[in-house]
Order: C-alpha cells, then sequence, then structure tokens
C-alpha cells in the first residue's frame, strides 16, 4: 500500500497542514508532468506518469477528512479489508431510534419525522466528534497508543455508517 504521508513527506496524522499540503501537490504536478519529459525514454515516461497519477491521487485521499482518517487506519493496520469491519454493537443499540423513524418514513414521507431523524443524525455526529476531538487534536504518529488507534477506527467505521443514514433521509 502507498503511503500518500510519506509521498508528500508529511507526518502521518487524521489533520493536515492544507497549505502545505497544496503546496506540494502543485510542486510535484509541476515536476511530474508529463509534457515536461517528452524527450526521455519509455521507461522515464512511465515512472513520470505513475508518480504524477501518484500525486493526484494522494492529493485526492489527504485533502478530505474521512478519505485522510482512513488512509491512516490502513497504513497502521487498524483497519481490515472493506466488509470485514464492523460498528461497535452499542452504537447500533444508540441509532435504533434513528432506523426506526428512517422505516417511518418509508411508509409515509413525513417532513416532520424527515427533520427529527436529520436532528438525531446531528447531535449523533456531534457526540462522535466530541469524543475522539483530544486524540485528533493531540496525535503524534510516534506516540500513539492501540487504544487511540482503536477509538479512531470506531470513530470512522461510525460516521460512516452515520453518512449512509444521511443519505436515507
Amino acid at each position: 500500500m502507498t503511503d500518500y504521508f510519506s509521498f508528500f513527506d508529511l507526518r502521518p496524522s487524521p489533520t493536515v497542514d492544507q497549505a502545505a499540503l497544496k503546496r506540494k501537490f502543485y510542486a510535484f504536478s509541476k515536476q511530474f508532468h508529463p509534457d515536461f519529459h517528452t524527450l526521455e525514454d519509455d521507461a522515464a515516461q512511465q515512472e513520470v506518469l505513475e508518480k504524477s497519477t501518484l500525486n493526484n491521487q494522494g492529493y485526492k485521499v489527504l485533502a478530505d477528512d474521512d478519505l485522510r482518517l482512513k488512509h491512516l487506519l490502513e497504513i497502521k493496520n487498524v483497519l481490515g479489508e472493506e466488509g470485514s469491519n464492523q460498528v461497535p454493537q452499542d452504537f447500533l443499540m444508540e441509532i435504533m431510534e434513528v432506523n426506526e423513524a428512517l422505516m417511518e418514513l418509508e411508509f409515509e414521507d413525513d417532513p416532520s419525522v424527515r427533520q427529527k431523524v436529520a436532528g438525531l443524525i446531528d447531535q449523533l455526529e456531534a457526540d462522535l466528534d466530541r469524543d475522539v476531538e483530544s486524540i485528533i487534536e493531540h496525535y503524534d504518529d510516534d506516540r500513539v497508543t492501540q487504544e487511540e488507534l482503536d477509538q479512531l477506527k470506531d470513530y470512522y467505521l461510525k460516521r460512516r455508517y452515520l453518512l449512509r443514514l444521511r443519505e436515507k433521509i
């Protein structure tokens, strides 16, 4: 797996300096642009093309909060293969009210129920953010514990679950 943090010479973290990331992305975009390497041999042109692709993919991932957290968890080997990760059971119990309200919406599109569900999801997201705020603010890749990584994993999975619920509203 490619480590985009290393590619951009950034320390792995749930947050990044967006301005520094953008500067490196633009510098690499110019450095690895295929038009500047047309006179080189096929192998060199292929390498530049691969680095250009890596630059674009890496920027897309690191510029997005959810994709960046997923990438961090993957390079730390905390997140399993797609489909193998499970949302904690206690969280599923917590959101039972949301799921029941969504079922109501399937039978009858009631604007007040729709608003209630959106409010419940907003509150759950705010609670999740508050629960990991300290870990994210003070993240140090050299000192991060397995427990903190597991908390970030649960946070990521819960946020993804809430996103899917929000899409059903």
